[in-house]
Formats: structure tokens, C-alpha cells, sequence
């Protein structure tokens, strides 16, 4: 099918914007005031569900002159529609409803983090899959790789039935704001301007990022993280996406949360693909425990790999914890690996290396969102890029 582009295909050719709450709740200065009050009309609608022109401008500040401009716009593009009115005992006029219009358009969520496949899935404006394609990896590399993934986006556009609005990428290694991948060993990817090639290719919005930092994405809107924390992705490598005060921390080199490459005791260790010997890759990365867990000749010498491989994650999480007094760590990647002994050695080295009276109640948890976290997760970064929802 032709699929009808998003009205936004020429907007925001930068990355992924940082620094900012995902969510905004209050006014801004005049000179920034319209973008923002926009956002701020489409992201009440989006958390609070059906409001009056009156709840919005009282949930928001704004003026109802304000609102009803705002409200008229966003009726005219498709974002927001119209239910009819609200039975209302008071006396007067009722109020009409408005939704934000689940059906104005889609997106197309892509996750390269797995080992064995590229995935991807078309996902409404509430991060519902609706439809998904796979593709095998097959060992691929450099230009092989990045062909693979324009097959998948290829796939899942002629898949979506309505207007796509972006396409979010989570990517392993070290994505800068303008979605170039800096280095992915694992994908033998250096300075791979992979948000620019597919967008020159599809005439689409198109926004790469780290794969974890996608994954907390998702946390955040679809998981219930309410907190500052951290979470802590394994798959093909492994690495963390980080909520400070309900903004992404991405830091000043784009490379925040990258610690499958820190070299984790003083003990050396197995190579890693990097170069070196001992990073936590080389202990936690699937491939890796799969492997050390096929080897293993009972269950008991399985729950020894699996508990060292949680005490090596708690040894390098510790310092992160205790010097960002983080209040949750969230483990995403396959849970027959990460929950049990893993977690459990996880939680014990933690509190064994941070002070008891300030992190002695920090929760570990797996993620609820499964292995969609980092579609998932990019329909959070086109959601909140192109609209200012999340």
C-alpha cells in the first residue's frame, strides 16, 4: 500500500531533544509560549483521557481563550476530536469532550538490541503494537546491517494503515543528538549516520538513540517509573538509560549510561569485542551467559555463574547509585537469565557497597514491558519529539 506521510516528515532533523521533562506541566516564557501551550493541551488529553476546553485550561493555567485557539488547531490537523457532551447535573450549557485521536496516526518502533534479530512493530499513539516483523541478523555487520534495518522500516511502512508519524530507533552503542551511531562494536558500526540515511531514504521523521536510553522511555510512560533511576538493558551488549528528575540524561558526549564497556574488578576477565579484558559485557552480555550456562554441568554451578554475573553488574552499579542517589534500578533482557539468582546478587552487592540509611530501601525490579520495551520505547521519543507527549 501507499502509505500517506506524517504532515511533521520535514520537521526536526536534530536528535532526540534532552534537557527537557518529557512531560510538560506548566507555562512558559512568551517567546517559547505556543509550541509549549500546544504540547501542554495534547499531553493533558493524553494522561488525563476525555476533558472539557474549561478542565484542560484548569488543569494546565492556561486562559480558555488560549485553550479554545489551541483546541480549534489540533481539531483541524486530527489530533484531537470532538465526543460530545458531558452529562453534567449543573445548570447551563454541558461541556463538550475532547480525546486526543488515537487514530490521527502511527508509528514505527525498531529495535536493533538483540543478538539474533532486528525487530520491529507498527504502534498506535498509546504504544499498542498492532502489527510486527522480524528480521535475522545473521552474524550481519557494517553496511549488511544497516541495509537490514531500511528492509525492516521498508516492512513495517507498508504494513502501517494510517499516517506514520516518525520512526524511532533504538540502537546499541553510542548514538549522538543528531542519531549518528559513534561506535556499536557489535554491529561493526563506527560514526554510522543511521537517522540521516533512513530519513533521506523513507521522507520520514526519523530519530535514533540508544537502545537502553529507549527502553527507559518506556519505563517511564508505559512502566510506572515515577523516580529518578536507572535501568539496565542486556541483550546482544549491555547498557543503562538513566531519568534524572523526569528528563533523559544522555550527557555532554552522548555516551551516559554506557557501561558494558567499563572494565569491572581488577581481576582481568574474558576479551571483549572492545578490545579489552574484564568488561561487563563479557560477563552479563546474553551471548555471553548463554554460552557460560550451556557449559554449566548442574544446576548449582548455573546459579554460581548467574549470581557472579549479578555481583559484577552491583560492583559497577554502586558508585552510580550512591553518587546520583538513584531510588530504583529496573533489569530488561531475558528473564530467565536476569530474575532469580542474577537480581538477587544484584541487590545484595548493591547495599553491601552503598549506605544502608540512604539507599537500605532500593528497589530492583524487572521491567513488566517484556521484550517490546524498546519498540516500545521509540514510540515514546517520535511521541514526545514530534508532539511533546509522553
Amino acid at each position: 500500500m501507499t502509505t500517506q506521510k506524517s504532515p511533521f516528515a520535514v520537521a526536526r532533523t536534530h536528535g532526540f531533544p534532552s534537557g527537557r521533562a518529557l512531560r510538560p506541566s506548566s507555562k512558559v516564557l512568551p517567546e517559547h509560549a505556543r509550541g509549549h501551550n500546544r504540547s501542554l493541551v495534547l499531553q493533558t488529553l493524553y494522561r488525563a483521557g476525555q476533558q472539557s476546553r474549561a478542565d484542560i485550561a484548569r488543569e494546565t493555567g492556561l486562559t480558555r481563550v488560549t485553550v479554545s485557539d489551541l483546541v480549534a488547531e489540533l481539531i483541524v490537523e486530527g489530533l484531537v476530536v470532538e465526543m460530545g457532551q458531558r452529562e453534567d447535573a449543573r445548570p447551563g450549557k454541558p461541556a463538550t469532550l475532547l480525546e486526543l485521536n488515537a487514530l490521527a496516526f502511527q508509528i514505527i518502533g525498531i529495535d536493533l538490541s538483540e543478538y539474533a534479530i532486528f525487530r520491529g512493530a507498527v504502534l498506535d499513539l498509546r504504544g499498542r503494537v498492532i502489527s510486527r516483523v522480524e528480521v535475522p541478523l545473521e552474524s550481519s555487520r557494517g553496511a549488511d546491517a544497516t541495509a537490514k534495518v531500511a528492509a525492516l522500516v521498508q516492512s513495517l511502512v507498508s504494513a502501517a494503515t494510517l499516517p506514520i508519524l516518525g520512526v524511532g530507533v533504538g540502537s546499541p552503542g553510542i548514538v549522538d543528538r543528531d542519531g549518528v551511531v559513534l561506535t556499536a562494536p557489535n554491529l561493526g558500526w563506527t560514526g554510522e549516520p543511521l537517522q540521516a540515511t533512513l530519513a533521506e531514504q523513507f521522507g520520514l521523521p526519523v530519530l535514533v538513540i540508544n537502545d537502553a536510553n529507549a527502553a527507559a522511555l518506556a519505563e517511564h510512560s508505559f512502566g510506572g517509573a515515577d523516580s529518578d533511576m536507572i535501568l539496565i538493558k542486556v541483550g546482544h551488549g549491555v547498557g543503562a538509560g538513566l531519568l534524572l528528575d523526569g528528563s533523559p540524561f544522555f550527557g555532554g558526549r552522548s555516551a551516559a549510561g554506557e557501561i558494558g564497556h567499563v572494565v569491572v574488578g581488577t581481576d582481568g576477565g574474558a576479551a571483549c569485542v572492545c578490545g579489552k579484558h574484564g568488561c561487563l559485557e563479557t560477563w552479563l552480555a546474553t551471548p555471553r551467559l548463554d554460552a557460560a550456562i550451556a557449559s554449566a554441568e548442574s544446576s548449582e554451578q548455573k546459579n554460581t555463574i548467574l549470581r557472579e554475573a549479578g555481583q559484577r553488574l552491583g560492583i559497577a552499579l554502586a558508585p552510580v547509585v550512591g553518587a546520583l542517589d538513584l531510588a530504583e534500578v529496573v533489569l530488561s533482557g531475558p528473564t530467565e537469565l536476569l530474575d532469580g539468582p542474577l537480581a538477587e546478587a544484584v541487590i545484595e552487592t548493591l547495599r553491601a557497597r552503598t549506605m544502608a540509611e540512604f539507599h537500605g530501601d532500593l528497589s530492583l525490579r524487572m521491567t513488566t514491558l517484556g521484550e517490546d520495551i524498546v519498540m516500545r520505547g521509540a514510540a515514546v521519543m517520535v511521541l514526545s519529539g514530534q508532539l511533546g507527549v509522553s
